[in-house]
């Protein structure tokens, strides 16, 4: 065994499922804020101020980062992942000002299946017929939830779809990275790296924002920072197979909070097609832990 290996944690499905859970906590207080916030603060510079503002939690993390004594390789990985994350937060904030909460997250469960898509087409990984079956389901479940043709699709619908492509791609990098460097590096870096991605979109629309309007990203920041570090713990801790089941909690989690907190209506279309989507999901992730190829991310409500 070598040395790398020897200092590999071993697996604990236990300590895997509780740090996803608290990160699913972690994000829908963050989604929670979000949809308060509104479209109050363009999307661009909400996202912005929300990497900003997080930078004071980093203050722990640079010591790790320094020390960590990173490779190129490893720098561009961290380069790329902030370079499609700061394009996903500024989607996903547009997303959450302008779509209940509910349909959100069921979309977002849409990423697994985008990367078995782009592995097939960009990577020469096969599609054999059950996972294609898996991926066409998934699809069906959009459908079900967007219903064209029987009501409007949104400009925040569109938005979505753009924003689980690029969080699909996001945890893929992370995965990876975090097999390579500590859970602290991982988040430092993608925070750093955003904040300087989302600076030039910030700066095109930018509006004054008031005290309380700071103070709101402010706990965002901290919710999301905490929530970034908690999920990179999971994905360390377990397989993927053992943390994304939990996730999908927060479907129920969203049709609770935007009910009783924000008074939207539950749909009960939206609530099947994220369980269609669900189903393939796990599908998908069973049959890549069967290969030893877990190329699936894990999934969660908001990655802000």
């Amino acid at each position: 065994m070598s040395d790398l290996q020897a200092a590999r944690p071993l697996p604990n499905p236990v300590a895997g499922v509780l740090w996803m859970v608290l990160t699913g906590v972690m994000f829908v207080a963050v989604t929670a804020i979000v949809k308060h916030v509104g479209d109050e603060v363009p999307a661009a510079q909400a996202a912005f101020l929300r990497y900003v503002l997080g930078l004071v939690f980093l203050l722990p993390m640079i010591r790790p980062i320094m020390a960590a004594r990173l490779t190129g390789r490893q720098i561009k990985m961290f380069a790329i992942r902030g370079v499609v994350h700061a394009l996903a937060v500024i989607l996903w904030f547009y997303a959450m000002a302008r779509l209940p909460i509910a349909e959100v997250t069921a979309m977002n469960y849409l990423s697994p299946v985008y990367v078995s898509i782009g592995a097939a087409l960009f990577l020469g990984e096969k599609l054999p017929p059950r996972r294609l079956i898996a991926v066409l389901l998934a699809l069906v479940g959009a459908a079900i939830i967007l219903r064209p043709g029987v009501k409007a699709v949104e400009s925040g619908h569109i938005a979505m779809l753009g924003t689980a492509v690029l969080f699909a791609v996001g945890y893929l990098l992370a995965k990876r990275l975090s097999g390579e460097v500590s859970a602290a590096v991982v988040v430092g870096m993608l925070s750093i790296t955003v904040t300087i991605g989302l600076a030039p979109f910030a700066y095109a629309v930018w509006v004054t924002p008031t005290i309380a309007q700071l103070g709101w990203l402010l706990l965002v920041a901290f919710f999301a920072t905490a929530g970034h570090y908690t999920m990179t713990l999971a994905f360390a801790a377990a397989p993927l197979t053992v943390t994304q089941p939990v996730t999908f909690l927060q479907l129920v989690w969203a049709v609770v909070l935007g009910a009783v907190v924000f008074g939207e209506a539950v749909d009960g279309w939206v609530v099947v097609g994220g369980l269609v989507i669900m189903a393939s999901v796990s599908f998908i992730t069973w049959r890549e832990a069967v290969a030893r190829r877990h190329v699936t991310p894990v999934v969660t409500q908001t990655k802000v």
